[in-house]
């Protein structure tokens, strides 16, 4: 790391400071970025470990003034400082990747299926033929790649392409991408599409950049921020931080996290870090989620199941939501206000108590334009915006990739965050609701925004680094996890404890998975602010619908 890519993370944090009210800038000064090492770790050409850098000091920067809020200002206060390790910052990025228990992590999937509840109901994940109906391939157009995503039940995916929705005990690799393969080259990515659309499945074309912002979604999504915040209802007053017994910012602040996978539960991981009490709410017996995210995911939490179509339950959810203060909804657009539980509902209940809501949003494609109801994940994000062709081009082939670990999931958890963060901010200086909303492709689009590394700085040390001579092999029809573990093996070759420095990663023991797990350290470092987990990781499902 040079003191040229620190300065590019000033850059890019200078040009989202405007998403913040102007008096937040007066902190900027109290930021600390460390770690100039010199390595590119990441084979990624993009620039990630500036973005997030960039993003994560803006977290820190509505942290200092939720700060001054709660506990006063303390500006000749030295340890009123925020450090960011720049290793720390890209760690993040892959924070189930470098998630344990009892020393397995996400790649040794049969040592770590014991401590893991199973939560994959429709053998999406451990199926190896299942895992990859979400997967990129070439089609009928043969300069086309399309995206297929079976998402976490995979039949209709599978019967939508004509292929078999199981084939018992297949499990080799290569076999199972030649079948896909062969018959995705029966399809063009018009066919694909129309196939995908009649069916609702996530699927999109791995276009370029330029094609995605021609597209109509491209054009109106690209003229909006990364995230928004934009007010409910304007008539409930301010409401005071709870008399406080730590420096945790949040303390007292009630989170119902409606969310699986990464981005959404990220959301409510960084809300835990600074203090929040957060209950996931999911219903195991109907919604499937990937038991090894989990472990990450879950840390600060408790985690209950509520079935919100079930009558009962929804007696039990709607007892905490009246004392809830967030609602993070990461599910596609529209889910939550069929269950009668979503923003506009919030605003409703906002008024009859007298006490405002924060109602936060992620989803892949936005909450503008023509794509915006359209399912998707990381994987459709990164094909759709351009990030997979500038991938795959930047390795001097002429494919799109999807890139290793899934980066734009955690990067957008960081950005509906500090929307977040900024509407708790607001409604106790200003009273109201508000709805705090980013998406996949907004972060992308930020992402991409910020240009690739120099071709010289690329080739030194990465496409003509031996460390990544197998990562070089890697090609448009790899799985992600293929790709990652590939990744991640190159990354371990430069820096062989980057997994077990003990400056990234708390390790304690977990009652509910039995077993030491070793989990990622918030990445902003406060002097006069604490952040940590008041509790260990838990399984979905494993607390009692009730706030603690």
């Amino acid at each position: 790391m040079t003191v040229t890519q620190v300065q590019e993370i000033k850059r890019i944090l200078a040009s989202v400071l405007p998403l913040l009210p102007p008096d937040f800038a007066a902190n900027v000064t109290k930021l600390e970025f460390t770690n100039e090492s010199g390595e590119l770790l990441v084979p990624s050409p993009l620039k990630q470990t500036e973005t997030i850098s960039a993003l994560k000091g803006l977290e820190a920067l509505v942290a200092f003034k939720i700060a001054e809020e709660r506990f006063g200002s303390a500006k000749e206060d030295d340890k009123e400082k925020c450090s960011i390790d720049l290793h720390h910052a890209l760690l993040f990025l892959m924070s189930t990747y470098c998630s344990s228990i009892d020393g397995y992590y996400k790649m040794d999937q049969q040592e770590v299926l014991k401590y893991l509840k199973p939560t994959d109901l429709n053998q999406a994940q451990s199926d190896p033929y299942r895992r990859m109906s979400a997967n990129l391939y070439r089609t009928k157009d043969k300069d086309r790649f399309y995206h297929i995503h079976g998402s976490l039940e995979a039949s209709t995916c599978l019967k939508m392409i004509g292929l078999p929705p199981f084939i018992e005990g297949l499990t080799d690799y290569d076999k199972i991408v030649e079948i896909y393969q062969d018959k995705l080259d029966e399809f063009t990515v018009d066919e694909l599409e129309a196939l995908n659309n009649k069916n609702r499945q996530a699927g999109v074309e791995a276009m370029k950049q330029e094609d995605f912002l021609s597209t109509p979604h491209g054009q109106t999504i690209s003229k909006l921020p990364p995230f928004e915040v934009t007010a409910l209802e304007t008539t409930t007053p301010p409401v005071p931080f709870t008399p406080s017994t730590s420096r945790k910012i949040l303390e007292g602040v009630k989170v119902l996290e409606l969310c699986r996978i990464i981005a959404g539960p990220t959301i409510g991981k960084i809300l835990a870090e600074y203090g929040a009490t957060v209950i996931k709410v999911t219903s195991d017996d109907t919604l499937p989620d990937v038991p090894f995210f989990q472990l990450d995911a879950n840390m600060g939490k408790h985690t209950t199941n509520l079935n919100l179509k079930d009558a009962r339950d929804r007696v039990k959810f709607e007892a905490l939501l009246r004392d809830a203060d967030v609602v993070i909804d990461g599910y596609r657009q529209g889910a939550i206000d069929k269950l009668g539980y979503g923003k506009d509902k919030l605003a409703e209940l906002a008024r009859e108590r007298n006490r405002g809501y924060i109602y936060g949003s992620e989803n892949c494609f936005g909450f503008s334009g023509e794509w915006s109801h359209r399912p998707g994940w990381q994987q459709i994000a990164d094909c759709a915006s351009g990030v997979a062709w500038v991938q795959g081009l930047g390795f001097g082939k002429n494919e799109p990739m999807v890139p290793p670990f899934p980066m734009s999931d955690y990067g957008t958890g960081c950005l509906a965050a500090i929307a977040i963060m900024l509407g708790i901010y607001k409604r106790n200086t200003e009273g109201g609701s508000y709805w705090c909303s980013s998406s996949l492709v907004q972060y992308d689009l930020l992402l991409l925004k910020q240009g690739t590394y120099l071709e010289d700085v690329w080739k030194e040390e990465v496409t003509q680094n031996e460390i990544y001579l197998d990562f070089m092999k890697i090609r448009y029809y790899d799985s992600v996890d293929k790709i990652s573990k590939t990744a991640m093996q190159a990354m371990l070759k430069k820096l062989p404890n980057l997994l077990s420095d003990e400056k990234y990663f708390v390790k304690e023991y977990s009652d509910a998975f039995k077993g030491m797990l070793s989990t990622l350290k918030p990445v902003c470092q406060f002097g006069n602010i604490e952040t940590g987990y008041v509790c260990s990781s838990r399984p979905n499902g494993y607390d009692a619908p009730e706030w603690w």
